[in-house]
């Protein structure tokens, strides 16, 4: 079974939009949107969802006020400031390191684990697919990454598919390392700016040290044809493959706009070509064909 983690340095290169125009061009696949924090692929994939579950991770503290005799150590054992006068905690300000509950005398603090988001797994139009939804300021989306992937896997062995095509997060934090871990390639897609060409580098850094092969697509590459070719030089001498050129099209937006992949909105662009050529050289690449 392969897994492609399809990832970007930042936002708004087009990584989501490529992604779900390559979810059209190859079935027997489980399709996984990685991106927690800001997931975007349920507005193009439509899913209807089968099977819900909270994401459960991290801890509170509450304080029992029945319980609680106002002796103060629990405020002042607090780093984080997070407990009132009135013996109130902040759930903003907790940090959920649980000093309070251990230093208790009367053992009037709850610990309970917080409910931080859902992950669901759901039929598309191209298949089935695992996504989730991390609550908003929610922590621990490394952790959410992690077990969306895993439902992924067990999902594709269960209904015997051959492959696991992710929307990874943007960056190079936790959760780009939760999404690229074990994986069997990542396609990065960049754009041909300043930030975009220093946030690649920053992610063939990641994917090389936890090594993990690594190609690269230029997406919009007609914006600044000397930056592109900075990409691709760039590219070139770190033996990276340089998969394809995709041409900037406002059609990205129009599919958008109609819950729709490019390939749905118009079968024939140009841009559609572009993009059917990245994914049959990723297919070569990774013997998926």
């Amino acid at each position: 079974m392969e897994e492609i983690i399809v990832i970007s340095g930042k936002g708004g290169t087009g990584k989501t939009s490529l992604m779900a125009a390559f979810s059209s061009l190859i079935g027997n696949k489980v399709l996984c949107d990685a991106d927690v924090d800001a997931a975007d692929l349920h507005l193009i994939m439509d899913p209807t969802v089968v099977r819900r579950t909270d994401f459960r991770s991290g801890n509170s503290a509450v304080i029992h006020n029945d319980l609680c005799t106002e002796c103060g150590l629990c405020r002042e054992m607090c780093r984080f400031n997070a407990i009132s006068a009135d013996y109130d905690v902040n759930p903003i300000d907790c940090e959920g390191c649980g000093v309070c509950v251990h230093f208790c005398p009367e053992a009037a603090i709850g610990f309970p684990v917080n409910t931080c988001g859902e992950w669901f797994v759901s039929n598309t139009r191209f298949g089935p697919m695992v996504h989730a939804r991390l609550g908003i300021a929610e922590e621990n989306s490394g952790k959410l990454v992690t077990l969306v992937r895993q439902e992924a896997r067990k999902l594709a062995e269960a209904k015997n598919l051959d492959l696991i095509l992710t929307d990874g997060p943007p960056g190079v934090g936790c959760p780009v390392i939760a999404s690229i871990g074990g994986a069997g390639a990542v396609l990065i897609v960049t754009e041909p700016t300043v930030s975009g060409k220093h946030d690649m580098e920053r992610v063939v850094q990641l994917a090389a040290h936890f090594k993990v092969p690594a190609m690269i697509c230029v997406n919009k590459f007609d914006l600044n044809l000397e930056l592109t070719r900075d990409i691709e030089k760039y590219a070139e001498d770190r033996n990276i493959a340089c998969l394809g050129r995709i041409p900037f099209d406002p059609i990205f937006t129009k599919a958008m706009i109609q819950a729709q992949t490019i390939f749905e909105y118009d079968g024939q662009s140009t841009v559609g070509e572009a993009v059917r050529g990245t994914w049959r050289r990723l297919a070569q690449k990774l013997a998926l064909e």
